[in-house]
């Protein structure tokens, strides 16, 4: 099947300040030249988003990751997990046609659909509410005949629950998800033939399902707020604190500081054992008032020797620190127009930094280790906003500690690792 873009797509694309911040945590979970690996969660969430795949969400997304455009677009248009045109408001339904459920009737599922919905898979609804497709085997052949709705699998079912559920949908409800016909999880209909002592009470319903009724919402855009974000780092304002959730959790630290709330001490070194000792710690600021105004994703240079334009003297980077939009959070450090003698430092030596960042740190009026050795509170704040599509990596990374060792003619264990070669 031949998947291109939609014809008609928006101007822009912006993750909320909540789902950006979700983003750049995905992003550290990959060595620093590997950010692109991250690319199938970004794009899932951006979907999440806005609820389906558009151009600028796909060019955005392989901007924070130094990718091209190309290449993201290559992923985006294999996996049919994403959806390159709008669907339904309130609902897509991808319904299973492979052979356990066409066995058991998916095709009277399929013609719930063109009745309810639309003739022809991709179509909106009348109302604009739902949209459906059929979709290749999704594992879940022993509750034949199934389909996903959302990040949900609705399995056991027949033509009559179908058409409930979608009229469910319609009138604001989320019907709970899972076997629609009394099962637990996959045992027997019948009952437990062996493992009888196997206790499947222990919740209400199984894992998944108790997790889809419990979150209650499931089927909703997500921008970020519904329920506590992984990011083990204060970004100083780069998004809003997060909305209390109305369930109950098990909390984590990283979801503690994810609300706003401060850990102590011996909480936060355990979640910073990716960096050196002594890093400061951080606590979560008020979002800068135009935080929730989307704004268009930045365009790349036109040629890559516009991309690369670091100075290489005193002369060579004119005004590029003092033309570069920017945010008024915290105090702007002391930028340099130039590399000292026409030779930067290799910032890429400083954990964190790759070339894309070295290249906006360059822009920005920063060529030497000594300057981001002398960054103050307020500094570190003022550049951590500042680095578009990286917010919250000099605080994360704690460079100016390793920029201090740097420059005093010291030696990091990853600066020593890439010198050999070891990072790349």
């Amino acid at each position: 099947m031949l998947r291109r873009l939609y014809h008609d797509q928006p101007e822009s694309f912006a993750f909320t300040p909540e789902n950006q911040a979700w983003a750049e945590a995905q992003i550290t979970k990959f060595p620093e030249g590997r950010q692109a690996s991250a690319i199938i969660p970004l794009l899932w969430r951006a979907q999440e988003q806005e609820g389906w795949l558009t151009r600028p969400a796909i060019e955005g997304v392989a901007e924070m990751l130094g990718m091209a455009y190309i290449r993201a677009l290559e992923v985006a248009s294999f996996y049919f997990m994403f959806q390159l045109q709008p669907v339904g408001s309130v609902a897509h339904i991808q319904v299973c046609g492979t052979t356990s459920c066409m066995i058991c009737g998916a095709e009277d599922l399929i013609g719930v659909c063109k009745e309810k919905i639309a003739e022809k898979p991709h179509q909106l609804s009348a109302d604009g509410k739902f949209s459906w497709e059929e979709v290749e085997c999704l594992g879940a052949c022993a509750n034949a005949p199934m389909a996903q709705i959302g990040k949900d699998y609705y399995e056991d079912l027949t033509a009559k629950r179908m058409g409930e559920i979608i009229d469910e949908l319609a009138a604001g409800k989320v019907p709970t998800p899972g076997p629609q016909n009394g099962r637990y999880a996959a045992e027997p209909l019948s009952g437990l033939t062996s493992l009888k002592e196997f206790d499947s009470g222990v919740t209400k319903y199984n894992a998944s399902v108790q997790r889809a009724h419990d979150l209650g919402e499931t089927i909703k855009r997500i921008d970020g707020t519904e329920v506590p974000l992984l990011t083990p780092w204060h970004d100083k304002g780069a998004r809003h604190k997060p909305a209390a959730p109305s369930v109950a959790l098990n909390e984590t630290p990283v979801e503690i500081v994810a609300k706003g709330a401060r850990l102590d001490k011996d909480d936060a070194a355990k979640g910073d054992a990716a960096t050196s000792k002594g890093k400061p710690k951080q606590s979560p600021a008020a979002a800068p008032k135009d935080a929730a105004k989307p704004v268009k994703a930045a365009k790349p240079a036109k040629t890559a020797k516009a991309a690369a334009k670091p100075a290489a003297s005193e002369k060579a980077a004119p005004k590029e620190a003092e033309t570069a939009a920017t945010s008024e959070t915290g105090t702007k450090p002391a930028t340099l127009e130039g590399a000292r003698g026409g030779k930067a430092d290799d910032l890429k030596m400083i954990k964190g930094v790759g070339p894309k960042l070295e290249q906006l740190l360059n822009r920005l009026g920063f060529y030497h280790f000594d300057q981001i050795a002398n960054w103050s509170g307020d500094e570190v704040a003022w550049v951590d906003e500042n680095l578009q599509g990286f917010k919250g990596r000099v605080s994360r990374d704690n460079w100016v500690e390793q920029a201090r060792i740097l420059a005093s003619g010291g030696e990091t264990d990853f600066a020593s690792r890439v010198k050999k070669g070891d990072v790349y």
